[in-house]
Parts: structure tokens; C-alpha cells; sequence
């Protein structure tokens, strides 16, 4: 098999697959491309199973360069524009890879970072096409590199079949189908396997239109949706989030009939504000890099999703939630989130040790989040197993104090780490940051949390901060914060 025939496969010659800075592209040009820039790639010695980097913003050269990689057979290693030289050396390093592609000042900062580079020039004709390599389905599709279920970034092999699944299990699901009159919005970064395989894959293999944005920008991203009738939003909860805060027409939005967030948990608020004021439901998926990347989701055709659900596994996803000794829970009760299908990914770059910490002899994946099981079926997301702080012998997870000091006036976002306590083990210590033009009153937070939680629960001390530090992908990276309770500590 080779991906591309599945994501070129769908949209007739004629129909438009890309729009940006180069106008509309049509499948046909975009397939056209794909095979003279992988004649390019094959001249420059690149062969099957090659590792390609690809550093470049969501334009059409970077779904050229993606599509070229997979055309040859090669492995795609998308990178992020936006990481230091140091970062990406390191990830050069881990990988090897045959080539680079690039455009643009990337270029540079791929040389920079140890790569041979070639420029990605759509206008250059270059050597002739070639054939598309045939490639087992087992064979590494792409790498990307993750933070998730393994601690240290390391990279994620996806192979054809992972990548092919999760778009099949998506686009039989009645609630997420995308269909070919459809324009998809192109502003996640396609470096992320949200962006990567959901917004592009899962449209190109339907035959879809994806309407590029180099890089998300609030107000630029709500003028596309206007200007080419976006049917389709996926997105983070901070997109969501941003353009609630812009002075924009309720209209904005009226030709989307889907939108979906991800990649984060979604605010209850912002989502019933999202709705209340573009009418617009707006549902919550959970996955992640390790499943190619969704498990669930709360898309069930259309109905309004009940407040912190993540929804029911998709078709041909298995999920489990089990104790610390790998047997099932009760439902309603907590547990780690186990999840088995084509869609999961066999392991971490020459990485055994780490690839065996998360996946099972069996195939389950151990997504290291705990969930739990409602009554009627869905699964709510309870936290970071991780992430977990254990007060005195009581597990306190932090989003549940994290959602009562989020739902105090003036408290743009909030954070909860463990800290060490030779009392009680582990304290809580939470960080906060401000509305703009707030001055949060630290006092009133906590005697707020008293309130409403046990005091086990309780922060034993706030800490007002400029921001919290976020992925790219808008997830909370608690763990930037650990460092710093440890170092005030109460």
C-alpha cells in the first residue's frame, strides 16, 4: 500500500483540495506535484524507508513535501517552524535523516540545526515524475515527536496502516464524516498529528477542500471561515477561546456545521459560550500522537454534547479503564485509560524501553490519562495519571481544583502541580493568570476552593503568573511548572 493513493484517491481531478497562498489547487495539480517533487527527492538519493525532515508552516509546499516523502516511500518527519536550533538538532540527531525540506527561512535554520536541506520550490519543474513505492503496511509512515505517554520527547512511529485506520475509523463515523463539498479549516499546525492527520489527511481522503493558514492567528483564521465558507472546524480549546475574545459578527461562523476541539480538555464555558454566541456546538474528541490520534468523541451526529464528556470510542477503537493492576474498574469509578486498535502505533523510534512502558504484550495502549466511565456509556476524563498529586494518602487530580479557580471572575487559566511535603508527602500549589486588566485576589481564591472542595484539596499556596506554559497544541504542560513549586517551596 502507500497512503497517498488513499488521500489522493477521493477528490476528482477538477475539485479543489488546497486553498492558499497560491489560490485553489485542484487534486490534479496537487497530485502532479506530489510526483515531480518526489522525482526530486529520488535524484537527491533518497530511497524507501529514508527519514525526510520537513520544516515549513501550513502552506501548499509543506502538503507537497509530506506527500512527496510518502510518495517515495520514504518516512515523513514533520518538525515544528517554530523550535529553537538546539531542539531541532537534537530531534535531527535522534532520527538521522536522508534529507531536509524546507522553504524559506527554513531553510536556514535547517542547515543551521545539522541537515542537508533542499529548497521546497513549487515552481521549479525539475526531474520527471515517478512512480508512487509500494510499501507493507506495517512499514513507518511518519515520526513525529511527542511529549505524551513517555515522559522526554521521543518520536512516534505511525506506519501506513495507523495513519489509514484512523482516517477510515473517522470517516465512518456518522457524527465526524467529511464529505467532498466540505472546506476544512488548515490553521492547526500540520507538525502535530492533529493537524497532520485529521485536518489534512482526513479531508484530502475525502475528497474535501482544507483552507490553509501558515499559522493560526485569531482574526485571520475567522476571515477565512468567512471568505470560503468553512464547513468544517477542528481546533484547540485555545482557538476556541480567542475567538470568543474577538469583536467579531455572531455570523462569523454560519457556514460551519461541524466543529470539533481537541488535543486539550475544553472548558465547559467556552464551549456553551461558543454555542450561545455563533450557534455552533462545538464537540470534544480525546486523543492522542500514539493513536494516530483520536479514540473518542462526542460527534454522535449532531446532538449537544453533555458538559466534560470526551464521548464513546470510535469504530474499531477498543477502550479499557483499569486499576494500577491492570483489571477493570467499576463504571464511575476512575482508572487509566487503555485503548487497542490498527490505529495504535507499534512503538517509539529505536526506543524498546520506552515503547514497552506504554504498550502492552497484547497491544493495549497505556495512555497514561485517567478516566472514568459514565452511565450512559461515555467516557469523561478525570487527568494525567502523572499528573495525579496523592495529599496524605488522597488522590487529588489536578483538574478538578483547576476547574474551580478557572470559574472565578478575573481568572483567565490556572494550573496545579505537586509539591513535597515532609507533613503530608505532597501539597498543592497552583498558578494563575489573569484577565486582562485584573488584579486577582489571592485570598479570595482560596478561600473559594475551601468552599468548594475538601481541604485535602485545597492549595496551600496560589501563585499569580504572567501565563501558562502551553504546546503548541494549547495542552497545559504542568510539567514546566513542577520545577518552580519546588523551588518556593511553603
Amino acid at each position: 500500500m502507500n497512503l497517498v493513493g488513499r488521500l489522493l484517491g477521493a477528490g476528482g481531478p477538477e475539485a479543489v483540495a488546497l486553498l492558499g497562498e497560491r489560490g485553489a489547487t485542484t487534486y490534479g495539480e496537487l497530485e502532479d506535484s506530489v510526483a515531480r517533487r518526489a522525482g526530486a527527492l529520488v535524484a537527491e538519493g533518497v530511497e524507501p524507508g529514508d527519514r525526510v525532515a520537513i520544516l515549513s508552516p501550513n502552506n501548499e509546499a509543506f502538503v507537497v513535501a509530506y506527500l512527496a516523502t510518502l510518495h517515495v516511500g520514504a518516512v515523513a518527519v514533520p518538525l515544528n517552524p517554530s523550535a529553537p536550533t538546539e531542539e531541532l538538532a537534537h530531534q535531527l540527531e535522534a532520527v538521522s535523516p536522508r534529507l531536509g525540506l524546507a522553504v524559506g527561512r527554513s531553510v536556514a535554520e535547517l542547515e543551521a540545526a545539522g541537515a542537508t536541506v533542499m529548497s521546497i520550490d513549487l515552481d521549479q519543474t525539475g526531474p520527471g515524475p515517478v512512480a508512487r513505492a509500494e510499501r507493507d503496511p506495517d512499514a513507518a509512515a511518519v515520526l513525529l515527536f511527542t511529549s505524551g505517554t513517555a515522559g522526554a520527547p521521543k518520536a512516534a512511529v505511525l506506519t501506513q496502516a495507523n495513519l489509514a485506520a484512523n482516517i477510515a475509523q473517522v470517516l465512518d463515523h456518522p457524527g465526524l464524516r467529511v464529505l467532498r463539498d466540505d472546506v476544512m479549516l488548515g490553521s492547526l499546525p500540520f507538525h502535530h498529528v492533529f493537524g497532520l492527520n485529521v485536518v489534512l489527511g482526513v479531508s484530502l481522503a475525502a475528497g474535501a477542500t482544507v483552507a490553509l493558514e501558515s499559522r493560526f492567528d485569531a482574526g485571520e483564521a475567522a476571515e477565512i471561515v468567512g471568505r470560503h465558507d468553512v464547513t468544517v472546524l477542528a481546533g484547540v480549546p485555545t482557538m476556541y477561546s480567542q475567538w470568543l475574545a474577538l469583536d467579531i459578527s455572531p455570523e462569523t461562523f454560519g457556514s460551519v456545521r461541524l466543529a470539533v476541539s481537541g488535543a486539550a480538555p475544553l472548558p465547559p464555558e467556552v464551549g456553551a459560550a461558543f454555542h450561545e454566541r455563533f450557534g455552533v456546538v462545538v464537540h470534544q474528541g480525546y486523543g492522542l500522537t500514539e493513536a494516530a490520534p483520536i479514540v473518542t468523541t462526542t460527534a454522535l451526529g449532531g446532538s449537544e454534547p453533555r458538559p466534560g464528556s470526551i464521548g464513546p470510542p470510535l469504530p474499531g477503537v477498543e477502550v479499557r479503564v483499569v486499576d494500577g493492576d491492570g483489571a477493570d474498574v467499576l463504571d464511575g469509578d476512575p482508572g487509566e485509560l487503555w485503548v487497542r486498535g490498527p490505529n495504535v502505533f507499534p512503538g517509539y523510534w529505536h526506543d524498546d524501553e520506552a515503547s514497552a512502558r506504554v504498550l502492552t504484550p497484547d497491544g493495549w495502549l497505556r495512555t497514561g490519562d485517567v478516566a472514568v466511565v459514565e452511565e450512559h456509556g461515555d467516557l469523561r476524563l478525570v487527568d494525567r495519571a502523572k499528573d495525579l498529586i496523592i495529599v496524605s494518602g488522597f488522590n487529588v487530580y489536578p483538574i478538578e481544583v483547576e476547574d474551580v479557580l478557572r470559574g472565578q471572575p478575573g481568572v483567565l487559566d490556572a494550573a496545579v502541580v505537586g509539591e513535597p511535603s515532609p507533613r503530608t508527602g505532597e501539597t498543592v500549589v497552583a498558578f494563575v493568570a489573569a484577565t486582562p486588566e485584573t488584579t486577582l485576589d489571592v485570598a479570595a481564591l482560596g478561600e473559594q476552593c475551601a468552599r468548594a472542595l475538601a481541604r485535602y484539596k485545597c492549595p496551600s499556596r496560589i501563585e499569580v503568573v504572567d501565563e501558562l506554559p502551553r504546546s503548541v497544541a494549547g495542552k497545559l504542560l504542568r510539567r514546566e511548572l513542577r520545577p518552580s513549586a519546588t523551588r518556593n517551596p511553603a
